[in-house]
């Protein structure tokens, strides 16, 4: 902890908790606010001097707000599915303050300048949180990343099976080579979509039960895919990142490329942590996405890989739809799980159920991310840092209730979830957005942009 020092002219704000999440773990701290930024952190009874004071409850923790770098807000073109208004709000009451955006899903889709100009005149004046965008590689803008990763993308994001809509198609093996090696050439990061449609089984309508659309995309399609990931990664030292994780066997080859310098991150998801297929009952296509939901027993070896740094962060992979997607045939259905605003709840009541400390997961939903887009102000708690902050009652417990959500559409597979753990306060550069009592109260969200 910093001395206290004598400061001048009042602080904007001063936050004083008992239990804040800085440098790994948890300690009491006054945490001063200027200008939007911390300014500085004192011993928690500090005399500080300023224009506002929020004290922390005891039994409460003061967190750095949340960062998801993987949320599928679908405006232009599907903003029925969800959009910028219901997305970011559904943000700010889960304590996440800066999401990034997915290229796909929105029409047109974010692969060239003009759909990213589009893309961010949709979202202008209206996100509660801060959002920046990812770009999108696609046959036709291989080549041609460049002009996208100058004008601030975070990187690009690729599929190599059929992605389920037209306005984006997948990276064939040849393609996928020449977009690592581009994104290798620019100095950008390729972050992908890793099924091999050589191993994923043809369907139409599959009927009721899980199992029978569990076994159309098997986890050696995974594997396959990442594979060649590495393999990519490794000729050309290209930044590449492996989207929702589902194959626990993948692990292994991924804990190897790492140990061998291969420039590889990894994400997995809260639904992939919180559910098994044993579980999932017939007809529930709430729970459907690719890859999918496994046993329980990947389940375990999942939480051990986000144990042991293999895997390095948790996001929600938020891929809502409307209802009327979700029919009960599991090869019809949408393949998406709507999470933004419960997916670190779910992850903190399954690591409790663990008997894992609240610290343990919370790299993986802040300065993980944030290191992602290479925003070392966002995620924690520390001078020079945003003042972008959580208030969590860890010990609150509370069914889910997908109708109070914000979400645009009432469909989650967290739906009745006895789940531990509230957000109770949202503040965005030291101002309280959102509260669990009044709802978002300010709609003060930024577009942002790589550095």
């Amino acid at each position: 902890m910093a001395p206290s020092t004598a400061i001048a002219t009042p602080a904007d704000v001063v936050f004083r908790a008992r239990r804040a999440w800085i440098d790994g773990g948890f300690r009491p701290a006054a945490v001063v606010v200027r200008d939007g930024r911390i300014a500085d952190l004192l011993p928690v009874d500090a005399a500080v001097e300023a224009l506002q004071e929020h004290a922390v409850p005891d039994g409460h923790v003061l967190l750095p707000g949340l960062v998801d770098t993987h949320v599928h807000v679908n405006e232009p073109g599907r903003t029925q599915w969800e959009g910028f208004a219901s997305a970011t709000r559904a943000a700010a009451l889960g304590g996440v303050t800066t999401i990034v955006d997915m290229p796909l899903n929105s029409i047109p889709a974010t692969t060239t300048v003009d759909a990213l100009a589009t893309k961010r005149a949709s979202a202008e004046g209206r996100v509660a949180v801060d959002v920046g965008f990812w770009g999108g590689a696609v046959p036709d803008s291989l080549g041609s990343l460049d002009a996208l990763h100058d004008v601030g993308v975070f990187g690009f994001k690729c599929f190599t099976a059929p992605s389920g809509v037209d306005e984006f198609p997948h990276l064939g093996a040849e393609q996928l080579r020449s977009a690592i090696a581009e994104v290798a050439r620019i100095g950008a990061l390729l972050i992908v979509h890793a099924e091999d449609p050589d191993h994923l089984l043809p369907h139409d309508a599959l009927g009721s039960r899980y199992e029978d659309f569990l076994e159309t995309r098997p986890a050696t399609a995974e594997r396959s895919a990442i594979a060649r990931v590495i393999d990519g990664a490794r000729a050309t030292g290209a930044r590449v990142h492996v989207l929702h994780l589902s194959d626990a066997g993948a692990l292994p080859m991924i804990r190897a490329a790492k140990d061998d310098g291969v420039a590889i991150t990894v994400e997995t998801c809260p639904h992939y942590l919180t559910f098994e297929a044993a579980a999932i009952p017939d007809g529930a296509t709430r729970f459907k996405c690719c890859p999918p939901i496994r046993d329980d027993a990947n389940r375990n070896a999942l939480w051990e890989g986000l144990l042991d740094g293999t895997i390095d962060m948790v996001v929600s992979d938020h891929s809502p739809s409307t209802a009327d997607l979700k029919v009960d045939d599991w090869g019809l259905a949408w393949g998406g799980i709507a999470g933004l605003q419960v997916g670190f709840r779910a992850l903190w009541t399954e690591a409790h159920r663990r008997g894992l400390p609240l610290d343990r997961v919370l790299p993986a939903v802040t300065t993980a991310p944030a290191a992602l887009i290479g925003s070392s102000d966002r995620g924690r708690i520390a001078p020079g840092a945003l003042a972008h902050l959580a208030v969590f009652d860890p010990d609150a417990i509370e069914t889910i209730d997908v109708a109070a959500l914000a979400h645009r559409n009432p469909v989650s597979a967290y739906a009745g979830l006895e789940a531990r753990g509230r957000v109770t306060d949202t503040f965005l550069r030291g101002r309280r957005i959102a509260s669990a009592t009044a709802g978002v109260t300010a709609v003060e969200g930024k577009l942002i942009a790589r550095a």
